[in-house]
Parts: C-alpha cells; sequence; structure tokens
C-alpha cells in the first residue's frame, strides 16, 4: 500500500468519475468534444479535490496525446520553454496530435509566465490545460483566457462524496482487507471541507489507526483527526474556514476577531490578492450605501497590496479590515439585486415601455418610440412622476432602505418622490 487511497481510486475513465454531470454526463459539452477529439485549450475552475488533475489525464488518455504535467509552484519560464521545445521536436504534429501541458494552479504564474506560453497555444503547439482554485478572470491574463475555454468543476454534493465512500469500500483491496465498515460519514465529508482526495486519504488515516474490522463512527472520526488536521493550509487550498471567519467577523462589525483571521491568513501563507478581492466584495455586499466610501477603501487597499506586495500588503489589509469591521452595515443593495434578479428569471424578457425605449430613426419614431417620454431636468428638482418599470411589473419595489443613517436620507427622499411605493411609517 504505497499510494494514497485518494490515488488508487483515482477514475480510470470518464464513467468512474463522480460529479461534474454537466460537463461529463453522455450529453456533457466538454464529454462530446472530447468524444469528437475535439479538445480545445481550456482552464478548469473549481474547488480542491473535485477532479481537475485525473480530467486532464483522462483527456490525456482518451485522446491519446503526449501528457506534459507543470506545477506553477515550483515551475518557472524556464521549464515551461523546455517542454515546448521538447513538444516540437518530437514529431507529434505529423500525427495531428498536439500534446497536452498540464499546469496545476495556474493562477500562481506570473504575468511573464503566461505570457511565455501564449505562442505555442495560439499555433497549437500543445494544448494547454490549466487548472484553479481561483477565479481566472483575476489570475489569468486576459491574452491567454481568451485562447482557452473556462469550464467550472462544481464541489462534490453530500450524496456524490457518500457514493465515492461506497466504492472505496467496495473496490479498494486494504479497506477490504481491513473490513472497514462506515456506520457515520458525516464527520468523515465534514473534515474534508467537500475536498474528495482529503476525504479518502482522512478515510484511510482513521481506518489505519483504529485497525482491522473498524466500525468508523463520527465520534471516532473527530477523536484522530482533531490531532492531524492543520489548522491553515499554507498551500493555500484548504482556507475555506478561515475565510469564512474573516468575513463573518467583519460582516458582525468586531474589529478583534477580523484582525485575529486576517493575522492567522497571513501567518498561513494566504495570498494577499485573494484577501483584498474579499474585502472588495464584502464592502459592496455587506456595507453598501451604509458607507459607500467602504468599496473606495477597498479598491484602493486592493491596488496597494498589488503594488507593494509582502511583508509591507499586510498594513493596508489590516487598515481596510479594521475600517470596514467599524463601518455601517447594510446589504440593501446586494438583496435588491438578488429580488431584481429573481423576477426577471421569473417573468423573462418583458417589453420595455414605448416611452423609454430609443429612437434613433424616423421610423421608430413614427411606431412611438420614445413619445410621453418626461425629460427629469425640465421639472422642478429635477424630477417627475412616471413609469420606468414594464407595465407586468409596475409598481414592484426591489429596493428597500436599511437603517443606518445614510440610508435614512435616501429613504425620506424616496418617501416624498415615490410615496406609493414607500410610504411614510
Amino acid at each position: 500500500m504505497n499510494q494514497p487511497l485518494a490515488e488508487r481510486l483515482r477514475p480510470r475513465s470518464f464513467d468512474e468519475v463522480i460529479g461534474q454531470e454537466g460537463l461529463l454526463g453522455p450529453d456533457g459539452q466538454l464529454r462530446l468534444l472530447i468524444n469528437r477529439d475535439l479538445v480545445p485549450s481550456l482552464i478548469f475552475w473549481g474547488p480542491p479535490g473535485v477532479g481537475k488533475t485525473t480530467l486532464a489525464q483522462l483527456i490525456a488518455e482518451q485522446s491519446k496525446r503526449k501528457f506534459y504535467t507543470l506545477s506553477a509552484i515550483n515551475s518557472g519560464v524556464k521549464e515551461v520553454r523546455e517542454i515546448l521545445q521538447k513538444a516540437q521536436g518530437q514529431g507529434l504534429f505529423a500525427q495531428g496530435k498536439s500534446p497536452i501541458l498540464f499546469i496545476d494552479e495556474i493562477h500562481r504564474f506570473s504575468k511573464s509566465q503566461q505570457d511565455s506560453l501564449l505562442h505555442a497555444v495560439e499555433k497549437g503547439t500543445v494544448v494547454l490545460i490549466g487548472a484553479t482554485t481561483e477565479n481566472p478572470s483575476f489570475e489569468v491574463i486576459p491574452a491567454l483566457r481568451s485562447r482557452c475555454q473556462v469550464y467550472v468543476l462544481e464541489g462534490l454534493s453530500q450524496a456524490e462524496l457518500q457514493k465515492l465512500l461506497n466504492r472505496a469500500l467496495e473496490k479498494d483491496e486494504w479497506l477490504k482487507s481491513q473490513k472497514v465498515q462506515i456506520k457515520e460519514s458525516e464527520a468523515l465529508m465534514r473534515y474534508s471541507g467537500g475536498d474528495a482526495r482529503k476525504m479518502l486519504n482522512n478515510l484511510e488515516l482513521v481506518a489505519g489507526q483504529m485497525g482491522p474490522g473498524s466500525e468508523i463512527t463520527n465520534e471516532a472520526v473527530s477523536k484522530i483527526l482533531q490531532n492531524h488536521t492543520v489548522s491553515y493550509d499554507k498551500d493555500g487550498e484548504q482556507h475555506y474556514d478561515v475565510i469564512s471567519a474573516f468575513i463573518k467577523s467583519i460582516r458582525g462589525s468586531d474589529p478583534n476577531a477580523a484582525i485575529y483571521w486576517l493575522a492567522r491568513m497571513i501567518e498561513g501563507g494566504e495570498e494577499a490578492r485573494f484577501i483584498a478581492r474579499r474585502l472588495i466584495i464584502l464592502a459592496s455586499e455587506d456595507i453598501g450605501l451604509a458607507n459607500p466610501n467602504a468599496l473606495l477603501i477597498a479598491n484602493a487597499c486592493f491596488d496597494a497590496v498589488h503594488k507593494i506586495g509582502w511583508p509591507e500588503g499586510r498594513i493596508p489589509l489590516a487598515q481596510c479590515t479594521l475600517y470596514l469591521a467599524n463601518s455601517p452595515k447594510s446589504n440593501s443593495a446586494y438583496k435588491a439585486i438578488g429580488e431584481a434578479q429573481a423576477r426577471v428569471k421569473q417573468e423573462g424578457n418583458l417589453q420595455v415601455p414605448l416611452h423609454l425605449r430609443n429612437a434613433p430613426t424616423q421610423l421608430m419614431k413614427d411606431l412611438n418610440y420614445g413619445a410621453d417620454y418626461k425629460y427629469s431636468h425640465d421639472y422642478p428638482g429635477h424630477f417627475v412622476d412616471q413609469e420606468f418599470l414594464p407595465k407586468e411589473i409596475s409598481g414592484e419595489v426591489f429596493y428597500q432602505p436599511a437603517d443606518n443613517m445614510a440610508e435614512k436620507k435616501a429613504s425620506e427622499v424616496l418617501q416624498q418622490r415615490w410615496p406609493k411605493y414607500y410610504p411614510k411609517k
């Protein structure tokens, strides 16, 4: 038993892959491309342990292509160029099969490292498959991203994780020899954080410590794993619990807890830009109109961190964290856009009222496009009562001002302008 359990159970075909039905099911868009041997350069974006590396290997095997792999943690431009030269020198183009270059954690590649891939990807020297746990919109340069299809891999559901545990008991020779039984699986899933690889390896660890004939329970798993689980993964993959605590502490207006969790991330080796991006999101989602300056501060923090890097970048991060924690809170903008989107999905594409339509041609004017529109600046206070929503949802109220000083003023104005929608309380 030299290989970890997760490696022993690595799928050997697409039919063995659990999850990702939308991409890999019989009619999945990626599965259809692979079956037709139309493999594009692509980026797999998803949480750890959902099978990004496995899928890259399976694509290479099914398409019968040479497979090269690099890790962005310990590879640079030199290693990339060496592999590209090797790919060109093997005469694979004569067979019409460009090799696959798989780059794990491609978000850790610098701009210059990503630039070194552009020509080879564009010319088809290699088919690039990148794997990332970070949003490629931020972490992959636009020129490279435009040459790749981005596929989002979803975290495995509890039912899918349970299916994986059942398969392990049925298929793995060591587990069968130990006569392992899983009486309760909730703790195994909880400690894995949705990471299938970690869940399987935790199963192996627990079974090994409990010995042959073990009956695995939630209590036994918790007792064993508490002594083996580190508080933070310095590779940045198991950061979800800590970033969650960080965000919730700021949302809860606790500056001391917020700065503690920030310190945990810094000491754990978290990427500064990841933290800064989350602060930007929080500034809009949880503070919003209660203090519009929060978004400006968070944006400035992101720029500062990007410019100065570590270790000084921790200072603007701390400044921004404390500012946001101490700021008044409102999620009214977050709720308003969510409710409006839900209404759009429910109603579909409702017609724009005629008086609000653009009328660049005489024909459109003849059809009354733009007719009866009242130009707000022609009226006292630059306001006039008129309908701006489609008639089917006329009078719908999506925005409700929150209870804070800034939005109380906005609420008073709304009550004056739109008393039928915002009656005085």
